[in-house]
């Protein structure tokens, strides 16, 4: 059946070969990209090579059913394994996109609803950093504007996957879909007649690219220098270590206060703005009907949600693809996987459709 997809053993050897050369290992930027490529083939070739092992196996077991009946129930389950593998197979070959496998940038922004929103926006970076420990990932944190309150203006991090982490399981891929307006439905702590208030929040998901994937002209920069202003404690408020940075041609503009010198904000607005420019790339490319960046958040409105979080009655509701769950306390305490699966899986549905009609 996955006879076309055979020849990846091919590549999946020579990149295997590739990354023990020595030449490839003292090229970073190379090596980078090698190692990705071969990060996506190793559950490809693995889940083949299972599934040739067990079509042989089935053969067998048919073979043997016919002299004894008793085999007849190992046909079943090992029937029943190549189809869990045809649906994996089916998934990992259906084409993709080639963001999936990078690290991912996070901004999430308050909106409608005051210091409630800026609230909710905290509950949603809690929720993120406590699904990122699940998957193993680390997190770190790039910017942020806090409130008085403890909640976030704007607050933005990068999640980074381990070197092991399998390439379905990379932080972009999985949190792509998690770019829109997010809506709470609840009492807010500022609430004094226990009445329940909405408000929104605003998340945008970027793949993280590193600096020779994207070409930036020193020319199209303008880098501003001032002080940190706001909680930084001691050394950051003292010194001109913010960096504000504009990309001329787009308009882009990126501040970094948050690390104690200006060359570590310059660093991290940089690695901002190459996302940035990335996203605003590929939306400006795709078409309407591109599916993975279809909902990203242009303003911070409650019409235009992706996801109600309903305090009261402890329900969690993506109104894209109808998912409606009551373990919204478990959701916010990082359970966000059989959500993030409903949502790949209507993705892959729609990319198997699309090539179907192409």
């Amino acid at each position: 059946m996955f006879e076309s997809a055979k020849g990846l053993r091919a590549e999946f050897s020579e990149l295997e070969g590739m990354l023990a050369d020595p030449q490839v290992i003292s090229d970073p930027s190379r090596s980078r990209r090698i190692g990705r490529r071969y990060s996506e083939l190793t559950g490809i070739v693995h889940a083949l090579d299972e599934y040739d092992r067990r079509t042989d196996d089935l053969e067998a077991a048919r073979e043997l059913a016919e002299e004894d009946p008793s085999f007849a129930a190992e046909v079943e389950s090992i029937g029943a394994r190549l189809d869990e593998l045809t649906t994996r197979l089916t998934g990992l070959l259906a084409p993709r996109d080639p963001n999936d496998l990078n690290d991912a940038i996070m901004e999430i922004k308050s909106g409608e609803g005051g210091e409630e929103s800026a609230l909710f926006a905290a509950d949603l970076l809690a929720m993120y950093v406590r699904f990122a420990e699940h998957m193993g990932w680390s997190v770190d944190s790039l910017e942020s504007e806090p409130t008085d309150l403890g909640g976030y203006k704007s607050v933005t991090v990068a999640f980074r996957a381990r070197q092991s982490t399998p390439a379905d399981e990379k932080p972009y891929g999985m949190l792509k879909f998690e770019g829109g307006v997010h809506r709470v439905q609840r009492v807010p702590v500022t609430e004094s007649q226990g009445r329940i208030h909405t408000s929104a929040a605003g998340v945008l998901v970027m793949a993280d690219v590193e600096e020779d994937e994207v070409s930036i002209d020193p020319d199209d920069l303008r880098i501003d220098v001032y002080r940190s202003t706001g909680k930084g404690g001691q050394g950051v408020n003292t010194t001109d270590s913010a960096v504000r940075i504009t990309h001329l041609p787009s308009g882009i503009v990126v501040t970094c206060q948050d690390q104690r010198s200006q060359l570590q904000n310059k660093e991290q607005a940089m690695r901002i703005l190459r996302a940035r420019l990335v996203a605003a790339a590929e939306q400006e490319a795709q078409t309407a009907a591109e599916q993975a960046r279809r909902s990203q958040v242009r303003t911070v409105d409650r019409s235009e949600r992706i996801r109600t979080y309903n305090f009261p009655e402890n329900r969690i509701t993506d109104h894209r693809i109808g998912f409606k769950a009551h373990n919204l306390d478990a959701v916010l305490g990082g359970e966000l996987g059989p959500l993030i699966a409903a949502l790949r899986a209507d993705d892959l549905a729609r990319r198997l459709a699309a090539g179907a009609h192409a």
